[in-house]
């Protein structure tokens, strides 16, 4: 039996697994407790138990399920918002439709990523699928929390500047007057902390952009059509999840469904570019990956497009960046300190692919600064 901790042990992620269900409070405790920087401080059924022990155990971190009764995962996110925000979470969710819809407030809410929860197999399965999602998400919270902590003794000017060398900002200045004017086309590859992201990118997005918008977010079947769905009301432009051969069209933003590959085709008249969605394998562990999505920009839209690296996890998108780079695209990249995690981005400012460093707020603009 697992005992609850309110002692702090120094240097360990403390984290309170929530679940309504006794076999994913074990599984998901289990889990964290083999991992070394991690001590599970204790469990509960529910949300209200939940925050009722907070005060107490201090967690870091809570895993959350969505669906529980008395409280569910939503309205402990509400109040973490406001009473705890220092608090994260890490959300467990049915690979329903109305699982996704919720999954997709949670993450609006400030929900640092989510889990699907398998609906079916052995649990040893299920438990197998289970760590090896969660373990890099804790590692990445943790890497988040320390780059939080350094960033609070950083001056708010030091925090604006971009993470770069000279020669990255030299280069910045030179495409703002170069490079303007000259893409038709926008991709953008993001992975964990990318719903909240790219939703304050798209309400920012003007309604007479121009050109389309390809976005591959990491994300499974099921919550890509939500998160669709979600984005498009906040934006000014129509937002959709992507169809296999439909056009590509301008003032559209077309998002990679998840569990399937999305590339650029010719069309069958040969002028124009359609979707193409695949079940080819995954690239960088990715279905979607972003690397996938970019080769084919670069393939069909030489020194004709935007490539945007936000927040996430991993590498994925350096490759294609590089390819979409030596064929005269503009490399926008989301700077260090206003990622939830610093590490899709990192690579391509690390070794100069980025043309533009920008913060998050800044994103949009810095697209429609490129754009025809």
């Amino acid at each position: 039996m697992h005992l609850e901790n309110p002692m702090p042990v120094k240097n360990k992620l403390r984290v309170l697994v929530v679940d309504d269900t006794v076999v994913y409070r074990k599984i998901v405790s289990d889990i964290l407790a083999e991992l070394p920087d991690v001590e599970v401080v204790g469990v509960a059924h529910n949300g209200k138990i939940a925050i009722s022990k907070i005060e107490s155990l201090k967690p870091d971190l809570l895993t959350l399920d969505i669906e529980m009764p008395e409280m569910n995962g939503l309205e402990v996110l509400s109040r973490l918002r406001v009473d705890s925000p220092d608090i994260g979470a890490i959300m467990l969710s049915t690979l329903t439709q109305k699982g996704g819809d919720m999954t997709m407030q949670a993450l609006e809410l400030g929900a640092f990523d989510f889990i699907p929860k398998p609906l079916s197999g052995q649990i040893e399965e299920n438990k197998k699928n289970i760590k090896a999602a969660i373990g890099p998400m804790i590692r990445a919270f943790i890497r988040r929390k320390e780059i939080k902590g350094i960033l609070r003794h950083t001056s708010r000017a030091e925090m604006r500047q971009p993470s770069a060398s000279s020669s990255v900002v030299a280069r910045i200045h030179s495409v703002d007057s170069k490079m303007a004017g000259k893409s038709e086309i926008i991709a953008i590859g993001v992975s964990t902390g990318g719903p909240s992201a790219l939703s304050q990118v798209m309400s920012k997005i003007s309604p007479e952009l121009g050109v389309p918008i390809l976005i591959v977010q990491h994300m499974p079947p099921v919550f890509t059509q939500s998160f669709a769905n979600s984005l498009n009301s906040k934006s000014s432009i129509e937002v959709k999840e992507a169809v296999d051969g439909e056009l590509i069209r301008p003032n559209t933003a077309f998002i990679a469904p998840g569990g399937k590959q999305m590339k650029i085709g010719a069309s069958a008249d040969g002028h124009n570019r359609i979707i193409r969605i695949t079940d080819d394998p995954p690239e960088n562990s990715c279905k979607p990956s972003v690397d996938y999505l970019f080769k084919s920009v670069a393939q069909y839209y030489v020194g004709r497009a935007t490539g945007v690296i936000m927040t996430g996890m991993g590498s994925d998108g350096a490759k294609g960046l590089e390819m979409m780079k030596k064929n005269g695209a503009t490399i926008i990249a989301q700077d260090e300190a206003t990622c939830v995690v610093y590490g899709m981005s990192k690579e391509p400012i690390e070794s100069g692919l980025a043309d533009i460093i920008s913060p998050l707020d800044r994103i949009a603009l810095e697209i429609s600064r490129t754009v025809k």
